[in-house]
């Protein structure tokens, strides 16, 4: 039986959403072949899941500092197709991920301006390998271009932060 707090599912796998303090869990979904070819056909799924405790540290969110958190976490949550928290602040926002599972963003204001270039970035997949027509989408958005190769565009969100589609 599954435990009875929220899950989400990503990537073949069904993760708790446990508070830090619970337990955490991982239950190995089979495989989509095996379930479509009727392998173990009325034996409920949770009898086919794989248990997997897990021991180790996993990303809960990615954290942004930014001037105006609720400008960034809209940008952030068109781009990737989820909403912003209903009680999201120019001070604080949160943008859960979207169906695909995945951290959560975070956005905090903080008094300083970016000065650097970033250390980390995200590496975003355009639908369809249609590069040219998500950055466009993205430009309407409010990111810029900094520049194009062969593979991929390189981009700004409207504070700055550089990520790339490809």
């Amino acid at each position: 039986m599954l435990p009875q707090h929220s899950y989400v599912i990503a990537m073949g796998w069904l993760q708790s959403r446990a508070e830090p303090s619970q337990e955490r869990w991982a239950y190995q979904l089979p495989q989509r072949s095996h379930v479509a070819r009727g392998h173990d056909a009325g034996v409920p799924l949770r009898q086919r899941l794989t248990v997997l405790h897990m021991d180790s540290s996993f990303v809960k969110s990615v954290t942004f500092d930014c001037t105006d958190a609720l400008r960034l976490a809209r940008f952030w949550a068109a781009a990737l197709g989820t909403d912003v928290d209903e009680d999201s602040t120019t001070e604080k926002s949160y943008v859960e991920p979207a169906g695909w599972g995945g951290p959560a963003l975070w956005f905090q204001r903080v008094p300083e301006a970016k000065t650097a270039k970033n250390r980390m970035h995200f590496d975003l997949r355009a639908p369809h390998g249609r590069i040219a027509d998500e950055v466009v989408r993205l430009e309407e958005l409010g990111a810029t271009v900094l520049r194009r190769s062969s593979e991929l565009v390189v981009m700004q969100d409207p504070e700055g932060n550089e990520f790339c589609v490809e």
